[in-house]
């Protein structure tokens, strides 16, 4: 008889030790009450991050997050233009100031993974771009609005 848990499988592996200790010591810091629940999401993570480059049909939503400097304006221009480009993937977004001319810019986005990565793509070419980053899922906004074929458009 088996000790394992319906729908759960038992993982084992070795780490070097100082990678161990800064697992538990995220685990603790984070509140989570075992090591298993970090790792699952870690590995959420990446394999989300995985789809994105691996099906580039595959429809994923998500957050880019970017950190750029602001430049007088200029890059906030380019990143805007880049982000009517691809309008119907962009569905909102959320800009606040930082220190020493800096600004942070957070995306929601939904599409096909090879347009979100090409979105990507064209952000990181725009000068003063420092970080970006894609984090999606599978999981999909509900459709903002249903169409019928009678609907007066």
């Amino acid at each position: 008889m088996s000790n394992e848990t319906p729908g759960l499988a038992r993982l084992s592996m070795s780490l070097p030790a100082d990678l161990f200790r800064q697992l538990d010591m995220m685990v603790e810091e984070r509140g989570l009450p075992s090591r298993s629940q970090l790792i699952a999401e870690l590995i959420r993570h990446s394999l989300a991050e995985h789809e994105a480059y691996t099906r580039p049909d595959e429809m994923l939503a998500g957050t880019i997050t970017l950190v750029y400097r602001g430049d007088r304006g200029r890059v906030r221009h380019q990143l805007a233009q880049t982000q009517a480009e691809y309008l119907k993937e962009v569905i909102s977004s959320q800009h606040v100031f930082l220190e020493d001319d800096q600004s942070l810019e957070v995306l929601l986005v939904q599409g096909p993974a090879v347009l979100l990565k090409e979105l990507c793509d064209a952000l990181r070419r725009v000068r003063g771009v420092h970080q970006l980053q894609l984090v999606t899922t599978t999981s999909l906004l509900p459709p903002l609005y249903e169409q019928d074929a009678g609907d007066v458009a």
